[in-house]
């Protein structure tokens, strides 16, 4: 909206107007009373109720004063008390539950419209209405309304009655009972669906015409239906449950509860993410992709979560604008529906509406027997060359590649369930590039990014090809962030735009440390001994079932350790032991290399050999060869000059 305009002045006051309706009617809960203020108090009795272009219009006679003691069903009303015709808006109606012969207080500030050629005046502005409950009597009538559901009359105004053309068709306002929907909320089944056609007859095409006709109460009598572009999982707010089935969390992530979500689109072009509570299937998150993706689906029983933009949810539109434009023409609103009339030539979405289901309400119908949608996007398919080369930032990217390394990022002051996990990943184009791109990428994979078990216990096990899609790229990295979605097979529909996916086939090459090596990389290295630093070499025990390096003293026998994970006595422990060396390396001659080597590793068996034969004469080893070593480089400073890396085992 533009800064002081008209527009942003009426959100505004919008917004102020919807704070003092929910404060006020929290206030008169509160109470547990109807206010004592009677001052410019409206008093109405209703005689009927109909709906006409989503308002509740409702036919009443205006009272002097509520009946103190007698229920709305005994009120003595004065024939020349007026008559007027009140309207209220969806929120308000919802509110209220009214129903013939209620009784309901208006406070101000209500306003009365007199129309020309009218007799009825018309009542507007009742926000701050309230039902009068006088007796028992009444209380229990009203629980009893609960449960039971009440047609209200629809009006059914054409276009052609608004303007009012001369050749109308006198068929066209008349009022039918099959126009009547219920208004009450209602719980279905797919049984229930069937048995009342009715409920759930009508199928729209349009996300935005049902959030501005049905409201954020919830759609209860239509369907709209969309495509389903992408499905992923999101972590769930703290204490979120509402999502699992019996005492089993539908997915979780290290500990973490996640939701199931869609992002769906609809034949104008517009998107909404749909967070689903909960399904009948503890599937893997890669089984629903493969199912639902591309395919159309019917919503209802839907309510608003969230309007959110661009700048409240960067990570939600840089995956819309990867799929924007569409790739068919869509709607335009307003405009004839025509194929002539259809463009793509329209500009990206600037909101998106946060569905979700309410509790015990029909919300997602997928056809997985239909064919995969036109309106479908599958994820283009990059090789990582490729990716390395756009301009763009915070853009959505998909590409096939090998994972050979993974680690923890380790800070001391942030949970281990909330680092940013480091995989190393490289692929064909990479692997077959002569000089001036890296062999190998660093991945960052966030702690919103949710990763299915499947993969998890897949990079535990050893190097595995693994399909990112909609990483995000931006600044020289590729990070996994929330709606990142890792799987171990690749998607049956996915656009690889002539990039090479095929695999590799031999060993996987590093590149050599050298001026040009950054911090929390990987790399080869090979040089030549110059120091080995004994002050910081130490050694400990390890448990030789479980590998354990926290060993105790057992409190039986304080000669012997004790291991905790295992709960028994460790008798043969396994000592594990560090060392850091210095290496002269050609590459990086004007730098001090530091080594942290570990106990089975390269480096750290060669020296342990030299030093035995040489009776652990540190001398023996100096100007000793060695290489390649993988490494991870831990820092790079030139204040002063020095490189510390960490010897590694690739997977």
């Amino acid at each position: 909206l533009c800064r002081g305009g008209l527009a942003e002045r009426l959100c505004r006051l919008q917004n102020r107007e919807r704070s003092a309706i929910s404060f006020w009617r929290h206030q008169c809960i509160s109470d547990g009373k109807i206010p004592s203020d009677k001052s410019g108090v409206l008093i109405v009795k209703i005689l009927e109720i109909f709906e006409e272009c989503t308002i509740q219009v409702a036919i009443c006679q205006q009272l002097e004063q509520s009946p103190a003691t007698l229920s709305p069903e005994d009120a003595v009303i004065n024939a020349e008390e007026p008559i007027l015709k009140v309207l209220f808006t969806r929120e308000t109606a919802a509110h209220l539950k009214s129903r013939p012969q209620d009784v309901i207080h208006i406070y101000p500030p209500w306003q009365k419209l007199l129309l020309q050629n009218a007799d009825v005046p018309v009542i507007m502005n009742t926000y701050f209405s309230q039902k009068v409950l006088l007796n028992e009597h009444s209380e229990a009538r009203e629980k009893t309304y609960d449960l039971t559901k009440m047609l209200i009359r629809k009006n059914i105004i054409s276009l052609a009655q608004t303007f009012r053309f001369d050749d109308l068709d006198d068929k066209l306002h008349q009022e039918s009972s099959d126009n009547q929907v219920p208004c009450a909320p209602q719980t279905h089944n797919n049984a229930d669906s069937k048995q009342h056609p009715s409920a759930l007859s009508a199928v729209n095409d349009s996300l935005l015409e049902m959030v501005e006709s049905q409201g954020a109460v919830g759609w209860r009598e239509v369907q709209v239906r969309v495509v389903i572009q992408r499905v992923y999982c999101l972590p769930a707010r703290e204490g979120y449950r509402s999502h699992t089935q019996g005492n089993k969390p539908l997915l979780s992530n290290g500990g973490m509860f996640c939701r199931l979500c869609l992002l769906v689109q609809d034949a104008y072009g517009m998107f909404s993410e749909v967070q689903l509570q909960s399904l009948g299937s503890t599937d893997d998150i890669e089984q629903y992709c493969r199912r639902w993706e591309g395919k159309s689906c019917c919503l209802a029983g839907m309510k608003i979560l969230q309007r959110t933009t661009r700048g409240r949810a960067l990570g939600l539109f840089s995956l819309i604008d990867s799929l924007w434009p569409p790739v068919v023409p869509v709607k335009v609103p307003g405009q004839s529906q025509d194929s002539e009339m259809m463009t793509t030539n329209l500009p990206p979405p600037s909101f998106c509406y946060i569905l979700t289901v309410q509790s015990g309400e029909i919300h997602v119908e997928v056809d997985e027997e239909e064919q995969i949608s036109n309106l479908y996007q599958p994820p283009a398919v990059h090789g990582l060359k490729e990716i390395l080369r756009i301009d763009g930032c915070n853009e959505r990217c998909s590409f096939w590649a090998q994972v050979i390394y993974r680690r923890l990022q380790s800070k001391h002051n942030v949970p281990i369930d909330q680092r940013e996990t480091l995989l190393f990943v490289t692929d064909s184009t990479l692997q077959n590039v002569a000089h001036g791109i890296p062999k190998v990428v660093a991945v960052s994979v966030t702690a919103s990014c949710v990763l299915s078990v499947e993969i998890i216990e897949a990079l535990s096990a050893g190097s595995r090809l693994v399909f990112f899609k909609d990483a995000l790229w931006g600044n020289g990295r590729i990070i996994c962030v929330e709606r990142t979605v890792l799987l171990l097979q690749k998607p049956l529909l996915c656009s690889a735009a002539g990039a090479d996916l095929s695999e590799l086939t031999g060993p996987v090459r590093l590149d050599e440390l050298d001026s040009t090596t950054q911090a929390s990389s990987i790399c080869a290295l090979r040089g030549t001994v110059v120091g080995v630093n004994e002050s910081t070499a130490f050694s400990w025990p390890t448990c030789n079932r479980c590998g354990n390096g926290k060993l105790e003293l057992c409190p039986q026998d304080r000669e012997l350790l004790y291991c905790n994970r295992c709960s028994e006595v460790v008798t043969t422990p396994v000592l594990k032991m560090q060392l850091e060396v210095f290496l002269s390396c050609p590459s990086r001659s004007q730098s001090a290399v530091k080594v942290k080597v570990w106990d089975e590793m390269t480096l750290f068996v060669l020296l342990t050999m030299l030093l035995f034969l040489q009776t652990y004469e540190v001398q023996s080893v100096l100007g000793k060869e060695v290489g390649l070593l993988n490494c991870y480089v831990h820092s790079v400073t030139s204040h002063p000059n020095c490189v510390v890396l960490e010897e590694i085992v690739l997977l």
